[in-house]
């Protein structure tokens, strides 16, 4: 695969990722605090149903990234990997329990404060996550920006 195409697949699927993670996010938010019950049931079902499109992303963002950056050890390129790091863990060992087990509960129609309490965990984190991967992508842009004003190829 050629750098430019590399490089569009990168920022498409970092692009989606992003989207994704704050559609979920805003969408929860929305169903807590203006949906009845039946709403919340909905929301967690869909964002249940679309948690493949968000993995699919990241691993594409996570494996275009990684190829990339090759073995570069500039300090811009660390910080991504640093970040994206956090954001694989936190998405692995929180938002996708969290999912699982918000939908589970609002599908038993236990909307209670153990569903709440983990709701906030998940929003938390999952705000977490948007900040770094919005971090992550304003750094690649600028990277991308830097190679354009160097001279090089756009990609």
């Amino acid at each position: 695969m050629s750098r430019t195409t590399l490089v569009a697949l990168h920022g498409v699927a970092s692009a989606a990722a992003l989207l994704t993670i704050a559609t979920f996010w805003v969408s929860a938010l929305t169903a807590e605090l203006v949906l009845s019950s039946a709403g919340v049931v909905a929301v967690r079902t869909a964002i249940l149903y679309a948690l493949p499109v968000l993995v699919i992303a990241m691993i594409v963002t996570g494996a275009s990234g990684a190829r990339l950056a090759g073995r570069s050890k500039a300090p811009v390129v660390r910080a991504k990997r640093r970040r994206m790091a956090l954001v694989a863990g936190n998405g692995m060992l929180v938002l996708v329990p969290s999912v699982i087990f918000l939908w589970w509960r609002a599908q038993a129609g236990l909307l209670d404060a153990t569903f709440g309490l983990v709701q906030i965990i998940e929003l938390a984190a999952g705000a977490v996550n948007i900040v770094l991967l919005a971090l992550n992508m304003k750094a690649g842009l600028a990277m991308r920006a830097r190679r354009v004003r160097g001279g090089r190829a756009v990609a």
